[in-house]
C-alpha cells in the first residue's frame, strides 16, 4: 500500500512538472533525429528501426545518452513507426506493444542515469508517427483499424503513467488531417490524460501534404485536444518557421518547431543532411521569437545540432532576463548592485573616449606557438609611434593560438602599452567566462571587447566542440554585472570589476536590419563603445551611424590595409566585409606584392581621413603581422 502511494505521488509530481512546461514561458529543448542517427551507425534503411529496441538496445541507448549530454530536456522514444499497420510490412505487427514498451524503458533508463550523475532532469515523450497508408474510404486501412492501431500504441506507451510510462506523447509528421484526428482521439481516450504535442509536416509551399493550410491545421488540432501544436520534418528550418508563424495567428496553444537539417542530399549512395549546427541554432532563436515553446530537430539533426541550439536558447534567456538560474533558484538581487567605477577612470581608453579624444588602436594577433617575441617587438614599435592601445583577438577564425589574455598581460607588463582584450563565448561555459573575467580584472586588464566568436568548423580543428552558453549580447550583460559588483548568480564579488565594455558591429553586413537590432541589444545589455569590422565604404559607415542615432555610443572604426587582391577577396567573400569593386580594381592593378601593399596602405589612409570626423577612433589591423603597414596608416593620421 505504501509503495502504491509512493508511485501515485511520483506520478502526480511528474504530471505537475510536465504541465509547467506547457503553461510556463521557458523554451524547452527537445532532442533530434533517431532514425538518421541509427542510419549513421550502419543500420540499413530496409530494417525495422523500432525492432532495435529489442534486438540492439545499446545502440538506441547510445543515441539517447548523446542527446541528454547535449542538453536535451525531452527524449522521444524510438517508436516512430511502432504501430501495428506500419510494422506489418516487416511481419512484426504482433510485436507493436513489445517494441513500444521497450522504447519507453530504454529512454527512461537513460534519463534516470543522467539524473543520478549530473542532477539534470529530462522527460520521456512517446513518439508516434503516421501509419504510412491512406486511411478511410476505399483505402486499405479503415478508420476503425487506424484508430485501433493508434490506441494500441498509446496504451503501450502510457502504461504505468508519467514517471514510468511516457510523460507526454508526441504525434509527429502528420500528413493528413483525418489520420491526425484518429491519432489524437486515441491519445485522449487511452493516454490517461498526459499532454500531447501534435505536429504536421508541410510541403515547400507551406501546406500540409493533404493540402490543409497551417492555419486550418492549427484550428483542427486544437479542437481535437492537442495541448501543443507545431511543425516538424519538412525541408528545413525556414519553412518550419514560416509554418509556426502562420499558426500563431489563429491559436494561443504552445507551439513546437522541430525541422529537418535541410533537405537530404545523395552523396556516395548515402543520404546526407548538410544544414550546420550553427545554422540550426540561428533558427532556434527565430523559433522562440515566433512563439515556439518546444524546439528540437527531426531528420538529419544530431547531438551537435542540439548542443548548438541549447547555446542559442541560453543566450536568449540571458538577453531577455539578464540573470541565470542557479540550483537554489536565486536570481540577481537588485540591492547587491554597487556603483561602478566612472568610465573615464577605468582605463586610458575609457578616459580618451570620455574626453572626446581620438583614439588609435592596432590589432596584434597572438602567435600559433608560445614564442611571442615578435608580437612584443611589434607592440613596442607601435607604442613608440604613439599608438594608444593594442587590440588582441581571441583565436580569430577559430584558429588555435596562444591565449589572448596571456599576450595582453605580457604586452602591458613588458611594453607598457594598454590592451583591449577580445573575449569570445565560443569555447567557454558560464562558469569559465566568469572565472576568466574575474582573473582579467585581477591582473589589470581593463578593456574587454565582447564577441560571440567564430564557430570551430571555420578553423583548423573543425571537430572541436563549441559551447555558446551565451552570445555576445549575453556576455555583455555578464561583464556589465561584474562592473556592478555581481556574479552570474547575483552574488557579490566584493567590488566593481572596472572594465570598459566594447561591442562589435559590421556596417557592411548584408542584413543590416538584423545588425542594427543586435547592436541595439548590445547597447541595452551594457555596451559602452563600439568597434567595427574593417570599413572600405564611407557610405555604409554613415548609413550605420544614422541607423543607431537613437542608441548611439562612441564608435571606433576598423581600418584594414589590404596586402593583395587575394586578401581583398578574402575580406569580401569569407569575412563578409563589404569591399567595393573600385577597391578590388585598384588592388588588381598592382603589378607586384610591394605595389599591392603600398596601394593597400593608401586605401587605408584615405578611409581613415574620411572617417576621422565621424567616429571616436580607429582600430588599424596589421594583416599577417605587417606592423609597418599599420604604422604607415597611423603615421598619416598623426600627421
Amino acid at each position: 500500500m505504501a509503495g502504491a502511494a509512493k508511485d501515485a505521488a511520483v506520478e502526480e509530481l511528474v504530471r505537475d512538472r510536465v504541465a509547467q512546461m506547457f503553461c510556463g514561458k521557458r523554451t524547452v529543448l527537445c532532442d533530434g533525429a533517431m532514425g538518421s542517427m541509427l542510419y549513421g551507425r550502419g543500420v540499413f534503411i530496409n530494417r525495422c528501426y523500432d525492432e532495435l529496441n529489442v534486438t540492439q538496445p545499446e545502440l538506441v541507448r547510445e543515441v539517447h545518452r548523446e542527446y541528454l549530454q547535449a542538453g536535451a530536456e525531452i527524449l522521444e522514444t524510438n517508436t516512430f513507426g511502432a504501430n501495428r499497420i506500419r510494422l506489418e510490412r516487416y511481419g512484426l505487427e504482433d510485436q507493436a506493444r513489445t517494441f513500444n514498451q521497450a522504447g519507453i524503458r530504454l529512454a527512461r533508463e537513460c534519463v534516470s542515469q543522467m539524473r543520478e550523475k549530473q542532477a539534470a532532469d529530462a522527460f520521456v515523450a512517446g513518439a508516434m508517427g503516421p501509419l504510412g497508408l491512406k486511411v478511410g474510404g476505399d483505402a486499405k486501412v479503415s478508420e476503425a483499424e487506424a484508430y485501433a492501431a493508434f490506441a494500441e500504441q498509446v496504451q503501450a506507451l502510457a502504461e504505468g503513467g508519467p514517471g514510468v510510462g511516457a510523460d507526454l506523447l508526441v504525434i509527429e509528421t502528420i500528413m493528413a488531417m483525418p489520420e491526425a484526428e484518429l491519432a489524437l482521439r486515441a491519445a485522449r481516450t487511452e493516454g490517461g490524460g498526459i499532454p500531447i504535442i501534435a505536429m504536421v509536416t508541410v510541403d515547400p509551399e507551406g501546406n500540409c501534404l493533404d493540402g490543409t493550410t497551417p492555419e486550418d491545421a492549427a484550428r483542427l488540432l486544437e479542437s481535437w485536444g492537442a495541448d501543443a501544436i507545431g511543425c516538424n520534418c519538412s525541408e528545413g528550418p525556414a519553412i518550419v518557421l514560416s509554418t509556426i508563424e502562420r499558426m500563431r495567428h489563429v491559436t494561443r496553444l504552445p507551439l513546437a518547431a522541430m525541422p529537418n537539417a535541410g533537405a537530404p542530399k545523395a552523396v556516395d549512395g548515402r543520404h546526407i543532411y548538410l544544414t550546420s549546427p550553427e545554422y540550426m541554432a540561428s533558427f532556434a532563436r527565430k523559433f522562440v521569437k515566433a512563439g515556439a515553446r518546444f524546439v528540437g530537430g527531426c531528420c538529419g539533426t544530431t547531438p551537435q545540432h542540439t548542443r548548438a541550439m541549447r547555446g542559442a536558447l541560453r543566450a536568449l534567456e540571458a538577453q531577455e532576463t539578464g540573470v541565470h538560474e542557479v540550483e537554489s533558484g536565486a536570481t540577481i538581487l537588485k540591492e547587491s548592485r554597487i556603483q561602478p567605477v566612472p568610465f573615464r577612470d577605468r582605463s586610458k581608453i575609457g578616459a580618451m573616449i570620455a574626453l572626446g579624444q581620438f583614439c588609435t588602436l592596432v590589432e596584434i594577433v597572438p602567435p600559433k606557438g608560445f614564442d611571442c617575441s615578435r608580437e612584443l617587438e611589434g607592440a613596442e614599435e607601435l607604442f613608440k609611434l604613439g599608438v594608444d592601445a593594442i587590440n588582441v583577438p581571441d583565436s580569430p577564425r577559430a584558429s588555435a593560438r596562444m591565449s589572448a589574455q596571456s599576450l595582453c598581460v605580457q604586452i602591458q607588463q613588458r611594453v607598457g602599452i594598454e590592451t583591449v582584450l577580445h573575449y569570445t563565448c565560443r569555447d567557454r561555459n558560464l562558469l569559465s567566462i566568469q572565472s576568466d573575467l574575474l582573473g582579467a580584472a585581477s591582473i589589470g586588464l581593463r578593456n574587454i571587447l565582447c564577441l560571440t566568436g567564430d564557430p570551430p568548423k571555420m578553423g583548423n580543428y573543425p571537430e572541436a566542440t563549441a559551447v555558446f552558453d551565451v552570445d555576445a549580447i549575453g556576455l555583455t550583460r555578464i561583464v556589465r554585472d561584474l562592473n556592478l559588483g555581481m556574479d552570474i548568480g547575483g552574488g557579490s564579488i566584493g567590488g566593481s570589476a572596472g572594465f570598459t565594455i566594447a561591442v562589435a558591429a559590421n556596417p557592411g553586413v548584408v542584413d543590416i536590419d538584423n545588425e542594427v537590432r543586435r547592436f541595439a541589444a548590445k547597447v541595452e545589455a551594457g555596451g559602452e563603445y563600439g568597434i567595427t569590422q574593417p570599413v572600405f565604404e564611407l557610405r555604409l559607415l554613415e548609413q550605420f551611424l544614422r541607423r543607431i542615432e537613437g542608441f548611439r555610443i562612441p564608435v571606433i572604426a576598423g581600418i584594414w590595409p589590404l596586402t593583395s587582391l587575394k586578401n581583398a577577396q578574402f575580406m569580401k567573400n569569407d569575412l563578409k566585409v563589404s569591399v567595393p569593386e573600385s577597391i578590388l580594381a585598384r588592388m588588381a592593378a598592382a603589378q607586384s606584392p610591394d605595389t599591392a601593399r603600398a596601394e593597400g596602405v593608401a586605401i587605408a589612409q584615405e578611409m581613415l581621413a574620411e572617417v576621422r570626423g565621424r567616429v571616436q577612433g580607429v582600430q588599424v589591423s596589421a594583416p599577417f603581422g605587417k606592423y609597418k603597414a599599420a604604422a604607415q596608416v597611423l603615421g598619416f593620421a598623426r600627421g
